[in-house]
Order: C-alpha cells, then structure tokens, then sequence
C-alpha cells in the first residue's frame, strides 16, 4: 500500500503542515487505520476511497479519529488530481462533515468548508494560566479561539499543555490581527497527541468567520506562526469558508501492512 506524504498550505516542502495520504480500493479497518496514524505520527493521516464519482475521506490524527481537516483535505486532494485522476481540477470528499468539494485554481487548491458558529465565552484565568497572555477575548466553536493583544503575543506564546488539556474546545487557536497579514494564528491539539498543528485548515473555519466579521472583509489572507508556517487564503460565503493553498510533494513510499 502506497503513502503519501504531502506539505500543504505551502508550495516549499519542509514548511506548511505535513500529511499522509493513502488511496485504497475499499475501507481500512479501523484499528489499522489508527495504528497506521500513529506510526506516522504527523498530526493528521487522510485514508481516501472510491465512491461512485466522490471519494469517502476519512482523517485520523494519533490520538484518534477527527471530524474536520482542511490540510489533510487539501493534500487528498493533491494526491488524487497527481497520481489517480489527473484529468480532473475537481473532487468532492464524503466525510463526517458532509461534502467537501476541492477545486483546482491554477497553483491553488480550494476547499469549500463549513464554518464553524462561534458563540462568545468569559474570559478566565485558566485561559490565561494555559496560554501565558490574558487574552482580550474568546469564543467557541468546535474549538476554543482566544484573541491575543498582539501578533507577537501569538508568535512567543509557550501554551503549558497540561493547562491546554482543561480547556473547552477539542483544539486551542491563538489568533491576532496581523501587520503583514489579515490575521496571524496558532493551533494548539494536545487532547489528540498533537502538541501544535503547523497549519489547521479547520481551526481557519473559526478564525476566518471570526475576522471577517471584525473586519467586514469577506476575502482574507492568514499567516500561521508556526516553527513550519504557511499561509492561507479564505473567503467567506454564508455559512461555508472557502479556504485554499498550495501543496508540496515531500514523499511516496510503501507500507508494508496487513489490509
């Protein structure tokens, strides 16, 4: 069985957020899925199968299974429209969170994902305690979004990851408006084994909402501040993100597992 592992919202390998792809005729079992996860230890590994014209998709991160992923989205995508389908400039996923389309745009690929409705939440010292800035605000989603005064309290933040752990919210992303950029963010994911995602495709479809209605822009770009980094480009369309990047192919290789 081929592997694929695929730096997305970058177009350099050895930046971006790194995930593994895999392409099989039919499911997996879960266990091995898992097991194959946690080898790889990235923080999120994509299993794709064929699904009439669609393709079932399916994201697992070592600490289990996830229900939204846009990086790993976008490098299934790459995969597929380089190695199965390269006739094709789009592919709908089916997943935990719907259909989930991919359309490619000369260098970019556009993913069109839900947004996440973020309900404002009191600030506390546990935030602060977990983070090591008070932030001025936070709101939850799926995850928990804390607004950071400055974008250098998001770039040196050292988050303790035991506080992190005791905080609502499935990840923690630390956002601020930026100088260079509309917004500058980090994502934090130790509930799932994952210290920091270098790029969260999903965490964007709290920040974008979030900034766009400070903003009133509908059209913005964010820097991930991460060792790795990346950028992403989104665009607000109601209650969907249209969320795009590059991609950049650091390896196939061939795993040697029981199917």
């Amino acid at each position: 069985m081929k592997i694929y592992v695929v730096d997305a919202f970058t177009d350099t390998v050895f930046q971006g957020n790194p995930a593994a792809v895999c392409v099989t005729d039919e499911w997996l079992s879960d266990p091995l899925m898992q097991n194959v996860a946690k080898e790889n230890n990235l923080s999120e590994t994509a299993f794709a199968v064929p699904a009439g014209e669609h393709y079932g998709l399916r994201w697992f991160t070592p600490g289990g299974e996830i229900d939204l992923c846009g990086h790993a989205t976008l490098a299934a995508a790459y995969v597929l429209m380089r190695f199965f389908v390269p006739e094709r400039s789009h592919i709908a996923f089916d997943t935990q969170s719907g259909v989930l389309a991919v359309h490619k745009r000369g260098e970019l690929y556009e993913l069109d994902m839900p947004a996440y409705a973020l309900l404002p939440v009191p600030v506390t010292d546990e935030m602060e305690q977990a983070i090591g800035v008070r932030p001025l605000e936070a709101w939850i989603g799926r995850d928990l979004v804390c607004v950071l005064p400055t974008e250098q309290n998001v770039i040196e933040a050292v988050p303790d990851e035991r506080k992190v752990k005791q905080l609502d919210g499935l990840l923690l992303h630390v956002t601020a408006a930026g100088s260079a950029y509309d917004c500058v963010t980090r994502s934090f994911a130790p509930k799932l084994n994952v210290t920091e995602d270098p790029v969260c495709g999903s965490g964007h479809c709290h920040v974008f909402p979030l900034w766009s209605g400070k903003s009133g822009k509908t059209e913005l770009v964010a820097f991930q501040a991460s060792q790795r980094t990346g950028i992403l480009y989104g665009r607000i369309n109601g209650d969907r993100v249209q969320l795009a990047g590059n991609a950049a192919l650091y390896s196939i290789a061939e795993l040697f597992v029981p199917k």
